[in-house]
């Protein structure tokens, strides 16, 4: 490891689960309104000119394409149409109750939405071309569909995930740097060869299992045999902002994301008081003091710091989090700490030879929030479903090309990790099943018409949308390509 000041590199993985015309509220395609209004939006104002890097999911981004047409109108209507009038109605409700304090904070709430919808048609409805036009922002890619990669079942699914994910990064934003985000950082040992064959140079691991909290390994980059280097984060740092109980976003004066008004308004904080934005605003700029002071003692002695966050725990899940990272992008200079993009990090710090321990950043550092007792079912569903289409690529039944196409891409929406995360978290009620059986669904009418010549089915309830924006640059040759 080099032996000058460290470095701190901070990744925002930005990702959503396909969701654009698949249900509404209570979940369904609002969450992706509500990260556009509330995450990515304020984000882009706060990133460019820093050197942050950003993970964009592919299936993030065909939903962002999307929004260029009439799913952007439905994302305006939203805005006006809903969240307009129930910040209208709480207000008033909580005004007639005696409460005005909580009824400005409601007010005030309403123009972040109002402001969503200006700053987007600012922006020609295109948030892919916004995120192309960042300076000094390093973007990575990530699988297709955001599939936990140690549970697929074949080589050609593999492919599949990497070179459709690859092909969309490379169209959208002109060329692929080489770094990707591996879905849940869920790594084994030798997935570094299969990075490779697609041009990976850098990826993301979480080893604090192997090597413990604060442990120095956190901050060597490893030079894996196969090329690709791994990039560990620092769990000691992403505790500091991504803990639901000692974390910054705990603190009493942030807004409390939990209590909520009768239309799932946020008018307070999480000490019960009204919600005071410029209290909150203040506390984020002293904990961004912290956080900066604390990267700095870490990389006294050299080695790269990365911190990794969800894009949306910033303005989502911590409403004040684009406040804070604000303040962290300013206070790095004044505590002589380094902001790198992770390829400008790899630069300064020597990787290391050692062994990578197969891991994940979710519960227990390991895959059981994807496969355990309650979820596994999930898991093998799409794994029977991979088997079935790659060996249906193989055998060569292509006609119709579209009935292969549509089983590829029910697949590509089958593997994705979020229905059995938030089945595992019990975040969505019964919306994940519903999802995976949809697909399943759909899926095998798909394989049927390969079989016995019948039309491409419609996609079932409640599928409805039949996956029209999902991998638009699918690649089909990965399933039959060695």
């Amino acid at each position: 490891m080099s032996r000058r000041p460290g470095a701190l590199a901070l990744v925002l993985h930005s990702h959503m689960p396909y969701v654009e015309g698949f249900d509404t509220w209570p979940f369904g395609e609002e969450w992706l309104w509500e990260a556009v209004a509330c995450v990515y939006l304020p984000l882009l104002d706060v990133l460019d000119g820093a050197p942050v890097t950003i993970g964009l999911t592919p299936v993030l981004c065909d939903q962002l394409e999307a929004m260029r047409g009439e799913a952007g109108d439905r994302y305006l209507r939203f805005l006006r149409e809903v969240r307009a009038p129930i910040h209208d109605e709480d207000a008033a409700a909580l005004e007639r109750a005696g409460e005005p304090e909580l009824a400005a904070a409601v007010r005030r709430s309403a123009d972040d939405y109002e402001r969503a919808g200006e700053a987007f048609e600012r922006r020609a409805r295109d948030l892919v071309a916004a995120f192309r036009a960042l300076r000094r922002v390093e973007l990575w890619t990530s699988a297709a569909t955001h599939a936990v990669l140690p549970l697929l079942a074949t080589d050609a699914g593999l492919r599949l995930q990497l070179a459709t994910g690859i092909a969309s990064h490379v169209r959208r934003f002109g060329e692929f740097g080489g770094g990707l985000w591996l879905p849940e950082c869920a790594y084994e040992p030798g997935l570094e060869r299969d990075l490779a064959d697609h041009g990976v140079g850098a990826f993301c691991v979480d080893q604090t299992a192997a090597h413990g909290r604060g442990a120095p390994e956190h901050l060597a980059p490893v030079a894996t045999v196969a090329g690709p280097v791994a990039v560990p984060i620092d769990w000691q740092a992403v505790e500091l902002v991504w803990n639901e109980r000692d974390g910054y976003p705990a603190s009493g004066a942030y807004r409390d994301y939990h209590r909520r008004t009768l239309h799932d308004l946020r008018p307070w904080d999480n000490a019960g008081r009204a919600y005071d934005r410029e209290r909150a605003v203040a506390l984020a700029a002293e904990h961004a003091r912290d956080f900066v002071a604390r990267a700095a003692e870490r990389v006294r002695d050299g080695g790269l710091l990365c911190c990794a966050l969800d894009t949306e725990l910033l303005g989502h899940w911590w409403y004040e989090g684009p406040a804070w990272l604000r303040a962290v992008l300013e206070e790095a200079g004044r505590h002589g700490v380094e902001l790198v993009t992770v390829s400008e990090g790899l630069e300064r710090v020597e990787p290391m030879q050692r062994p990578i321990a197969p891991s994940s950043w979710g519960a227990g550092k390991d895959l059981s929030t994807w496969d355990r007792a309650g979820v596994a079912e999930i898991a093998f569903a799409a794994r029977r479903a991979e088997l079935r289409t790659v060996a249906a690529a193989a055998a060569g039944r292509h006609d119709p090309r579209a009935a292969l196409e549509r089983a590829a891409r029910e697949l590509l929406a089958l593997q994705a990790s979020d229905w059995a995360f938030m089945a595992t978290r019990e975040l969505a009620g019964d919306y994940p099943q519903r999802r995976v059986d949809g697909h399943l669904a759909s899926h095998d009418g798909a394989l049927a018409a390969l079989t016995d010549s019948s039309p491409v089915p419609p996609a079932r309830p409640p599928v409805g949308a039949a996956l029209r924006h999902l991998a638009p640059d699918l690649d089909l040759a990965a399933l039959t390509t060695p």
